[in-house]
């Protein structure tokens, strides 16, 4: 598979850099470690004068360059400032030089991370930092001049041992980035091209990576009883559909684990209008799908040793004369009766018969989904934290596990029976919305009473899988493809023994 903007990744090990910029790691106190003491050494009078001139320390952001250094064969000498070595960031260190270089004019850089005793795995980390800073989306752009592209083409790190590093990026680090690249994509794609039949003829081409992936159109959801997901896409002119994704790495017989996504390829809010400033980025209420499918690219990719389903509702929420009306009652697939008092709570009804499908179809050990579902959550937890909900403490715990593993930070939330209570109505099973307060939590509660016994947790991405505002160098577009990486560490943490 082939990826845009991609940086051609390699290692080696503590060899100087024969060509392009040559980043150098030094650490507060001006302490310099492996192959960064012989390019120093080398530098001699030129080094220390522009350390000089820099008032260089080797604090975190302080940066002077040496251009056309003697006694090396690089064009440039980067120095950078790495502040503490205990509190050293390999992933990060290399986002944030990677995005400043990206426009340099110069095609390779090369990291000198050997001799900093960091793990392989750590380094592998630098290579996905760099080519989350580099991620671009500039598909419709058709005026960009040279000097507006990147020139960086190659990143090179070096490391005590290559083939370690490259074992760490091959076997984990890489097919996981490729997945948070794709899920970027996804999100960033406008909604005249991704709908959900566009949306599931691309998943469909994934085959290509070993998983089994099958597509339900509205003739079999329907016959299957899924009037909750249907009835969000009627006033649509485009079908809904439900892909699900299997990948059989485990073993035989096994439960598989189960993650869903909400995917809302745009979302007006339905008959229950959506405000008209600021509508263009319901482009992005996919963002949970595009995490699961980033997450299955990811498994294939690094052939994980599990069984895994990975499962996608796709609708568009449009207002028409077929649409949706609040105060309709639809019956989902698992029996229960929803009213429908407002027609932009859509994504918890696509994922209310998704889950039950997944539940009752595959019988996973536990299942989460991930949703760009309620606004409340932004409000609760800003843009840094997903909030987490789950009916399964030891679940929970293994999602904070994995979310300090990936870097993709979470926050779990309560689930009460107070709050269940706020989902009663005398016209139904519940109503799709609890009322102003606790709005995410009534969400989760919703969804909890789709998923019957099975351990379960609700991941609600609303401020995470799309920014348009950020300060983290490697998150450089709308789409961030939050929850991938998760998804892969507690796969990986829980089923792969």
């Amino acid at each position: 598979m082939t990826w845009r903007f991609a940086l051609k990744i390699t290692f080696t090990g503590g060899k100087p850099a024969t060509s392009g910029i040559a980043v150098l790691p030094v650490f507060e106190g001006n302490k310099s470690f492996g192959s960064v003491k012989d390019y120093i050494k080398a530098g001699g009078a030129q080094y220390k004068d522009a350390a000089s001139a820099a008032k260089f320390k080797g604090k975190s952001g302080q940066v002077f360059d040496v251009y056309a250094p003697k006694g090396v064969k690089t064009s440039r000498l980067h120095v950078v400032g790495a502040g503490k070595k205990d509190k050293f960031d390999a992933e990060m260190f290399a986002a944030k030089v990677t995005k400043s270089l990206l426009m340099s004019g110069e095609t390779a850089v090369t990291f000198h991370l050997d001799g900093l005793d960091i793990s392989a795995d750590d380094a592998a980390r630098a290579a996905v930092g760099a080519r989350l800073a580099a991620y671009r989306f500039d598909n419709y752009k058709t005026k960009l001049t040279k000097d507006k592209k990147p020139s960086l083409t190659t990143v090179r790190v070096t490391y005590d041992s290559a083939a370690k590093v490259k074992k760490a990026y091959d076997n984990f680090h890489g097919p996981v980035c490729d997945g948070v690249i794709y899920a970027r994509d996804l999100v960033n794609e406008p909604p005249n091209k991704i709908y959900p039949k566009s949306y599931a003829a691309r998943v469909k081409k994934l085959e290509s990576l070993g998983l089994k992936i099958e597509v339900l159109g509205e003739k079999k959801m329907k016959a299957l009883g899924m009037n909750a997901l249907i009835g969000v896409g009627l006033g649509s002119a485009r079908e809904s559909q439900m892909v699900v994704m299997r990948w059989n790495g485990g073993k035989k017989g096994a439960k598989p684990a189960a993650i869903i996504g909400k995917g809302v390829t745009f979302d007006t809010g339905g008959i229950s209008l959506k405000p008209g400033a600021g509508m263009w980025d319901m482009k992005g209420d996919m963002g949970g799908s595009a995490a699961v499918v980033g997450a299955m690219i990811g498994i294939a990719g690094r052939k994980a040793k599990a069984n895994v389903v990975g499962i996608i509702g796709l609708v568009e929420n449009m207002p028409d004369g077929k649409a949706q009306l609040p105060g309709d009652v639809v019956k989902s697939m698992s029996g229960q009766t929803i009213e429908v008092l407002n027609t932009d709570a859509e994504g918890r009804l696509v994922l209310a018969d998704a889950l039950h499908y997944a539940n009752t179809k595959y019988k996973p050990a536990a299942m989460i989904n991930l949703a760009t579902l309620t606004g409340a959550i932004i409000i609760s937890l800003g843009h840094e934290h997903a909030g987490v909900f789950s009916n399964d403490d030891a679940l929970a715990e293994q999602i904070a596990s994995a979310s300090e593993g990936s870097g993709e930070r979470s926050w779990r939330l309560p689930l009460l029976p107070e709050y269940d209570k706020l989902l009663n109505t005398p016209n139904a099973d519940m109503k799709n919305i609890g009322g102003r307060e606790a709005g995410s939590i009534t969400a989760a509660q919703f969804l909890k009473r789709f998923v019957g016994d099975t351990p379960w947790a609700h991941i609600d991405v609303a401020g995470t899988a799309m920014k348009n505002k950020r300060h983290d160098p490697r998150e450089t577009t709308f789409g961030t493809g939050y929850g991938v990486r998760l998804l892969n560490h507690w796969i990986a943490d829980n089923y792969e023994g």
